[in-house]
């Protein structure tokens, strides 16, 4: 069947890629199902945001623009796109800037076999098996870990688009391997391309979720295979771009960041100097000190350990947000220092809009003796309960008027909870329990299942208007799953 495609040439190949894969890969929808319209929502309602965590997936391989079509498809109301840079200045979506991670020694020499390769322990791309990008292989020190693999800041956009995505967590989503390969890595400009088709073709307007990933390193402290400093501001190159690309409405955008400093600069300087204003999303990691160098970076914001170790002046950076740390800003503070009601205050009061925590940081939890099969297959997964307890910040947050849109959810056993009453908790029942704590939108890899999940929160919770918010759009038309996919050609990439 030939069949017309008015969209730019990289967005036909995908969605023909997607088309040709036999089917989408996600739940079939039945009649009544709350999902069932997919386009039911746009970013400036007051119903709680899904928002689709690198895109689908749950169902393609992350920060692919087909996993950003199938988001959108399954009624995601925001696509979140990973930013690393290259090394030509150009942002693109990854979760990490390291495009194959490889096996280091406790020297942190890379490891090699016999026949003298590394040992890839985890691929976004597939530039490992690559022999003309063999000599891009090193080791660096990102936000004071020590990975050895490909990375992004080496490589030039065009040397980018020779790469093909790969599935990140094969052993966990063995179906998404059958697209390895299949799909370019995108820029941030593609992305906008995309939902900016999606609007003009249904009339949908769907948002993004930007975030800078490692803005200390990019800025600061991070240099190329060649020595030379990388040099470059993340939030300025972010902001660039969606001022070219005219697409700067703040009801359609929220820029997150792990990191204080970007954030603040933004807010502070960069914004004012392209006039705009976009809502900010301050991220936490862990709260408990659990993850820290030289092991794992996820409990302590990496531009407060820097600046502080650096000796730089922590007032004309943070502002009052210096001295309401606990203990001050140091080379040990972690996010648990800066969830004080007076750090909230200060962060809703100067510069954000948003919080996005870790779930596990607020619903509490314990480790299981032994692991439980929660869904009957034959498979304990399960390794958590909750507690019970919550921890404040969430209620104070929420109080300042914040966004509070917590990470991730997912549908896999190994990643859901029991109850604290014993009885294992449903991708639905996680849905609906965040839902009713007040937050505001909420992450997930498996958007299709984030839509009905808070389809039945609203049915049961929800006034009046939330419920008719929900259902006023029913005839709208919009990319309806799974029989009206958007059928285009498909793709004649090269086998490189």
């Amino acid at each position: 069947m030939k069949i017309f495609c008015a969209w730019p040439a990289m967005l036909c190949s995908v969605a023909g890629l997607l088309a040709s894969s036999v089917v989408i890969a996600s739940p079939q929808l039945l009649k009544g199902d709350p999902a069932q319209d997919l386009g039911s929502r746009n970013p400036d309602s007051d119903m709680p945001i899904v928002i689709g965590h690198r895109g689908a997936s749950g169902f393609r391989p992350e920060h692919t623009l087909a996993a950003y079509i199938v988001a959108i498809q399954q009624g995601a109301d925001f696509i979140e796109p990973d930013l690393v840079v290259t090394k030509d200045g150009v942002l693109i979506a990854r979760h990490e800037n390291v495009l194959a991670v490889v096996e280091l020694d406790d020297n942190n020499n890379i490891v090699f076999d016999a026949n003298g390769a590394p040992n890839v322990t985890q691929e976004t791309t597939n530039v490992a098996e690559l022999e003309k990008f063999r000599d891009r292989l090193t080791v660096k020190f990102i936000d004071g870990i020590a990975e050895g693999g490909w990375f992004s800041e080496d490589f030039t956009l065009a040397e980018i688009k020779a790469l093909r995505a790969r599935e990140r967590i094969p052993n966990v989503r063995p179906q998404n391997t059958e697209f390895n390969d299949l799909y370019e890595v995108p820029t941030l400009a593609e992305v906008i391309g995309l939902v900016k088709q999606v609007e003009a073709r249904t009339g949908r307007k769907i948002g993004i979720y930007p975030e800078t990933k490692h803005p200390t390193f990019f800025a600061k402290e991070g240099a190329h295979l060649d020595g030379s400093p990388i040099n470059q501001s993340l939030g300025e190159l972010l902001i660039e771009t969606l001022v070219r690309e005219q697409f700067t409405d703040p009801s359609r955008i929220f820029i997150q960041s792990f990191e204080f400093e970007n954030l603040i600069e933004l807010q502070n300087q960069i914004m004012p100097r392209y006039q705009v204003d976009i809502p900010l999303v301050q991220l936490y990691g862990d709260i408990t000190d659990a993850s820290v160098q030289p092991s794992s970076n996820f409990s302590r914001p990496y531009d407060m350990i820097y600046n502080a170790a650096q000796g730089a002046d922590l007032n004309a950076i943070y502002g009052g947000l210096a001295n309401l740390a606990v203990g001050g800003i140091t080379p040990t503070t972690g996010y648990g220092d800066l969830v004080s009601d007076e750090v909230i205050s200060y962060i809703a009061d100067n510069y954000a809009e948003g919080m996005g925590p870790w779930k596990n940081s607020f619903l509490l939890r314990e480790s299981l003796p032994e692991p439980v099969d929660g869904d009957g297959d034959g498979v304990a997964e399960i390794t958590t309960q909750l507690t019970g307890e919550i921890e404040p910040f969430l209620a104070f947050a929420l109080a300042q008027g914040l966004d509070v849109h917590p990470y991730t959810l997912r549908t896999e056993e190994q990643f859901l909870t029991l109850d604290a009453d014993g009885a294992p908790q449903t991708i639905i029942d996680e849905v609906v329990q965040i839902l009713g704590l007040g937050v505001t939108g909420f992450f997930i890899d498996q958007p299709i299942d984030g839509v009905r999940g808070r389809a039945v929160f609203l049915d049961e919770f929800g006034d009046e208007e939330s419920k008719e918010d929900d259902e006023s759009n029913d005839n709208e038309t919009g990319l309806d799953a799974p029989g009206n996919i958007i059928i285009l050609p498909s793709d004649d990439r090269d086998s490189e």
